[in-house]
């Protein structure tokens, strides 16, 4: 049995290279994917452990806020606490450190330089070469109007040492002269993709931090014969509480694991592409084996015949599958491995560099467990035609041709009874309303619901074969394709279910986004009553901030009625963490924002007075009149009284006086609502306040429309994204469809040279078989969009109490991705349209 299988491998070389193909192709981007994360996992390493190398013991301030990435606010530490640190017993050095978030460079070509990889953009103290960073050019500022920048961010802004340039932070902008340029150890020109602006000491803290003479930490180096954790209690003891007090060596590892965290996420949305191929593959392993053992009826009843029992014939078929598997496997893991070195090697060219990768690195894990996965999969996929081929009897030997298409019955009643289970579990999720919906038992149903489908599509495939075929029945050769795809309903299925998968999956993402988009647009544009917004060009990470300034010179504007800046951030209330928004003047801010009027007043307030939703002030036990504490990231305290509670069906939260500005982590405002005058121009008015936001290249001023479009700008980036990662979905889609018709082909010889024979000429023949292809492929798009607008539509109110309150259908989406259906089919029916058309007539007819 064992020779007679490798035997029929050799015969049948052909038809298992497509299905291969499949494997190789999932199997490399699983391996590709686990290089990329491993050489980032061991960039982190090499970078971190060099990080704070000459910080032994660091100081900062009690974190009024603790959080981390965006969430972080800095509560920073005064200056004078520099002198009490270094005369503490065992202190050789102390060193104030500012490093914040928030220094922007506007390159030579006038618009600021984007944070690359989604790194920060750090501003700094100069403080000499410390720790990994080196001067490799020009000097350290020594003039509060100079800044030295690191090389990352001078080759992506173009520019040099010497240039004027301008630099954005919690001041309006300002012009410095580059004097230097850093550089990292192990000759590196970014420390992780971050970049860096170091500032004069004279001026850093009050650019990044807000205030002058206070930094973001104290670094500390031990004398010699102190060691660091001794250093350490002896600082905890000296300085008492107000202070956190920890080692560098604990830093370093708390922001390994922290970026590694980040790495992960980008490693599991590879994966988790590459789980979408291999299990796109399975349906086309599965179809193979299907087709070529329905193809050797006679050749397995023959064995049975011989002797041959059920458990050889399952092992023969197994042990093809597990050939198949291993050979693609191998193929698999050595183009991943050469794929994923090549994206780095790229990545470095192309700048890269910055966050240190080095070298390829191949982990064990890339190795083995993509070949182990690829193993895996096809063996299982080959399960069940190999139980079809052990119910093979003996006599089948006797017949002329393949068995018959087995009844539907028991895959329908299966069908039917697991979409009945998911449809339940979505009646479960939802029975309780929209405000609480249990999203992990939506995607469950969703899930159960979807394999239910998968499962019924062989009924409806003959019937949707007949209805799709109606647009190439009007030639002979058409009609023929479109019987041809509808007289298998399994094997039209199966192949149709391939690239229902990856249609499916973008169809209801994008009817997420879609819905999330619409729902926005209406809910915004009846929340804002203002003509203008301005904000900023992001639409996702902190919001960037501009010149309060701005604003007074804004309301002297001819036309402009009244203008209100807001001013979010984080505090602490009544000993709770919560979001604020101060706006400057409450009174115009009701009256250009639709807010219903609960109690009290909602403006104007007096300095010590605030306004919050009902739902929130319920929540606290606050009426009108109730004081409420206040804690800043700068650590200071005040108590305001609740002047007014409201509702709307948009926003909530607590609208703080003006009067707290200053007490603001970034008391700069990151968002304005503006009111014309009856009459006054829009366009005029957008032109003219623009004007004045010209050292301002991150912020905009747009009408409600805009800044709808804005808001939602990143919805198109993550479709766009999803589209390409799932391309290697419809690939191998694509491959299952040819697959498919080569086989058929095959099966079909005898029958093509009697078509032939009769007058079929090899035009038409390629048009017969390109019909079925496009019949198949076209079933499968439309498939995937019946399943992915059910998928979204369930998932999009799972998410109603996240404000996804509209239905919203991407047309012209779904109608790209039929036509892409139909190219798919035309596509993949060249290779075994044109075997078809070159099928030598004679032969065909004597083909057993």
């Amino acid at each position: 049995m064992i020779r007679a299988t490798l035997a029929g491998l050799r015969a049948r070389k052909l038809r298992l290279l497509l299905s291969g193909l499949a494997v190789v192709l999932g199997v490399l981007f699983v391996s590709a994917a686990l290089v990329l994360t491993g050489t980032l996992g061991r960039s982190l390493d090499n970078l971190y452990a060099g990080l704070y190398e000459d910080t032994e013991v660091r100081v900062t301030a009690q974190q009024v806020l603790p959080g981390t990435g965006e969430d972080a606010e800095t509560t920073p530490v005064p200056a004078d606490l520099v002198g009490k640190v270094a005369a503490a017993g065992g202190v050789a050095s102390a060193t104030g450190v500012v490093s914040e978030d928030g220094a922007r460079l506007i390159g030579a070509g006038g618009k600021t330089v984007p944070a690359a990889f989604g790194r920060p953009r750090l501003g700094t103290n100069w403080t000499g070469e410390r720790g990994p960073e080196r001067l490799v050019a020009g000097r350290g500022p020594q003039a509060p109007d100079e800044i030295a920048i690191n090389g990352a961010l001078a080759r992506a802004g173009k520019v040099h040492l010497g240039d004027r340039v301008g630099v954005l932070t919690q001041r309006p902008k300002q012009t410095f002269t580059i004097v230097g340029i850093i550089g990292y150890t192990g000759n590196r020109d970014s420390l992780g993709g971050a970049s860096e602006i170091a500032f004069h000491e004279s001026v850093a803290s009050e650019l990044m931090l807000g205030r002058p003479a206070v930094y973001t930490a104290i670094d500390v180096r031990a004398a010699p014969g102190v060691a660091p954790a001794e250093l350490r209690d002896r600082l905890r003891a000296a300085l008492g509480t107000g202070v956190s007090v920890q080692l560098g060596a604990d830093l370093r590892a708390q922001q390994a694991a922290a970026a590694k965290d980040d790495l992960s996420v980008t490693g599991q949305i590879l994966l988790f592409v590459a789980a979408i191929a291999l299990f796109v593959g399975a349906f086309l392993i599965l179809n193979t084996f299907s087709i070529t053992i329905a193809q050797r009826t006679r050749e397995l009843a023959l064995l049975r015949a011989l002797g041959a029992a059920r458990r050889q014939v399952i092992g023969a078929v197994l042990l093809e599958a597990a050939a198949t598997g291993l050979v693609s496997s191998v193929v698999g893991v050595a183009l991943g491995v050469g794929a994923g070195a090549l994206l780095i090697r790229l990545a470095n060219t192309a700048g890269a560099g910055a966050l240190g990768l080095g070298a390829p690195a191949v982990p064990a894990t890339a190795v083995v467990v993509p070949f182990a996965v690829g193993l895996i999969v096809t063996v299982l996929a080959a399960v069940t035609p190999a139980l079809r081929a052990a119910r093979i009897p003996p006599v089948a030997a006797l017949r002329e041709s393949a068995t018959a298409d087995r009844p539907l019955t028991r895959l329908t009643v299966a069908g039917a009874i697991v979409a009945a289970g998911g449809a339940a579990l979505l009646i479960a999720g939802f029975a309780g309303g929209t405000d609480d919906i249990p999203l992990g038992t939506v995607l469950g149903g969703v899930l159960v619901a979807f394999v239910g489908a998968a499962l019924l599509t062989p009924v409806v495939a003959r019937p949707a074969a007949a209805l799709i075929g109606r647009l190439f029945a009007w030639s002979v050769a058409g009609r023929l394709g479109r019987l041809n795809a509808g007289r298998n309903p399994r094997r039209t299925a199966i192949t149709a279910s391939a690239l229902m998968v990856g249609i499916a999956l973008v169809t209801g993402v994008n009817v997420v986004l879609t819905s999330a988009t619409a729902s926005f647009q209406r809910t915004a544009g009846d929340y804002y009553r203002a003509d203008l917004i301005v904000s900023d060009t992001t639409s996702s990470g902190r919001p960037q901030t501009f010149d309060p300034a701005i604003l007074d010179r804004a309301r002297a504007l001819p036309g402009v009625a009244a203008v209100v800046g807001e001013y979010p951030d984080l505090v602490v209330i009544d000993g709770h963490r919560g979001s604020v928004t101060a706006v400057d003047d409450p009174a115009a801010w009701a009256s250009m924002v639709h807010v219903t009027l609960r109690s009290g007043t909602l403006g104007p307030l007096g300095p010590d007075q605030f306004v919050a939703d009902a739902g929130s002030a319920a929540e606290q036990g606050l009426r009108v009149g109730s004081p409420v504490r206040f804690t800043f990231a700068s650590g200071r305290q005040r108590t305001l009284t609740l002047a007014g509670t409201y509702s709307s069906d948009w926003s909530d939260g607590w609208i703080l006086p003006g009067s707290v500005v200053p007490e603001l982590s970034r008391p700069q405002p990151t968002m304005a609502l503006v009111r014309l005058s009856p009459g006054a121009s829009v366009d005029d008015a957008r032109h003219r306040i623009g004007a004045l936001l010209a050292d301002s290249p991150e912020i905009v001023v747009s009408d409600r429309a805009g800044f709808v479009g804005i808001v939602t700008g990143v919805f198109g980036t993550v479709l766009a994204l999803l589209q390409v990662l799932l391309g290697l979905a419809l690939l191998i889609a694509a491959l299952g469809v040819v697959n498919t018709l080569v086989l058929s082909v095959l099966e079909r010889t005898r029958e093509l040279g009697l078509l032939r024979a009769i007058g079929l000429d090899r035009r038409r023949t390629v048009w017969m078989v390109a019909a079925e292809a496009m019949v198949i492929s076209i079933f499968g798009a439309a498939l995937g969009l019946a399943v992915g607008v059910g998928l979204g539509a369930a998932i999009g109110r799972a998410l109603h109490g996240e404000g996804v309150t509209h239905l919203a259908l991407p047309w012209a989406f779904m109608g790209r991705y039929l036509l892409l259906g139909a190219a798919v089919g035309a596509l993949a029916a060249v290779l075994p349209a044109v075997r078809a058309a070159r099928t030598d007539v004679l032969r065909a007819i004597s083909h057993e």
